[in-house]
């Protein structure tokens, strides 16, 4: 499955098109390397979402087979290794 379609199935993101910006601005890594967004999407692959606001790593636990996944399903697609929302001092020390 593609990275942009598994990140919106998963609700990690809300839209595709907004999965697929975050790729093309390089700010999602599939197991440490930049991913675009049709990239493929492995049980076990850790996926790093790393904002201006928010760091969120996880771990793909189950790839959906269809293209619709209820919000319980969702939940069992991927497991949580680190999320923090990054505060206004970490955005300043960027500038």
């Amino acid at each position: 499955m593609r990275l942009d379609q598994f990140l919106k199935l998963a609700r990690i993101v809300k839209r595709r098109s907004l999965a697929k910006e975050l790729c093309d601005n390089r700010v999602v890594r599939i197991n440490g390397q930049p991913a675009k967004p049709s990239r493929e999407v492995k049980e076990g692959d850790l996926i790093e979402i790393d904002t201006v606001t928010r760091y969120l790593k996880v771990e793909v636990l189950k790839v959906p087979s269809g293209k619709n996944v209820s919000k319980k399903e969702a939940r069992e697609l991927y497991r949580v290794i680190e999320e923090r929302r990054k505060s206004v001092d970490d955005i300043i020390d960027l500038i």
